[in-house]
């Protein structure tokens, strides 16, 4: 297993997948780094040598990719903007809901979690007839 700027990426699989494990970096940012680096994306990323990951991480660290930590505090500061200038972004994030316009009233169940079902809570009295 091969540790990529404080990574730990799998090493039985392509090094063009396995850089992907990486926050920040997707499918077609992977591919452009190697392609810099001059390494082929369909080598196992345990058969690469010391000399081919400075190569990677020199590449990433030259082109200024915003990668891991710094990324996701930059996510998370632009969330506290939106929220603190009390946007409706901000207000859609707070309430959990769906932000883009996307429908509410069926489906958006990844983002408002689990249904909760909404009865009738019936008192003691009202089940024996007292009521």
């Amino acid at each position: 297993m091969a540790r990529l700027l404080g990574v730990d990426i799998p090493g039985g699989k392509k090094i063009g997948i396995s850089l992907r494990y990486i926050y920040g970096l997707g499918p077609s940012n992977s591919l452009v780094i190697l392609e810099k680096a001059g390494i082929d994306p369909n080598i196992r990323t345990e058969k690469l040598s010391d000399e081919q990951l400075g190569k990677i991480v020199g590449v990433i660290q030259k082109e200024g990719y915003i990668l891991e930590g710094d990324l996701r505090r930059e996510i998370g500061l632009n969330l506290k903007r939106l929220i603190g200038i009390k946007c409706y972004r901000g207000s859609r994030h707070v309430k959990g809901l769906p932000v883009r316009g996307q429908r509410t009233q069926t489906n958006a169940r990844t983002r408002k979690g689990p249904r909760k079902t909404v009865g009738v809570v019936r008192s003691k009295d009202a089940k024996a007839g007292k009521v």
